[in-house]
């Protein structure tokens, strides 16, 4: 039983530490000048229409979370 306990803590700290992380990069997000207007991403301005897609910025983000969570894996 003491041993469950012990995984449930650890669990809890390593999502405190994500929620942590996840919150910096919110705050800190919009001082990142070029991200969100790099080449490729979509943006598209009309009269009463904006549509903004952002190809190459979800691709950079998606390459470097899949190499943090490599590095954590190991």
């Amino acid at each position: 039983m003491n041993g469950d306990w012990s995984m449930f803590g650890r669990t809890l700290v390593i999502i405190g530490l994500i929620l942590v992380v996840l919150g910096l990069i919110l705050v800190y997000l919009p001082k990142i000048p070029f991200l969100g207007r790099l080449p490729g991403d979509i943006y598209i301005k009309r009269d009463g229409f904006v549509f903004y897609f952002p190809v190459t910025t979800s691709i950079l983000v998606s390459l470097l979370l899949t190499l943090i969570f490599y590095i954590f894996r190991r």
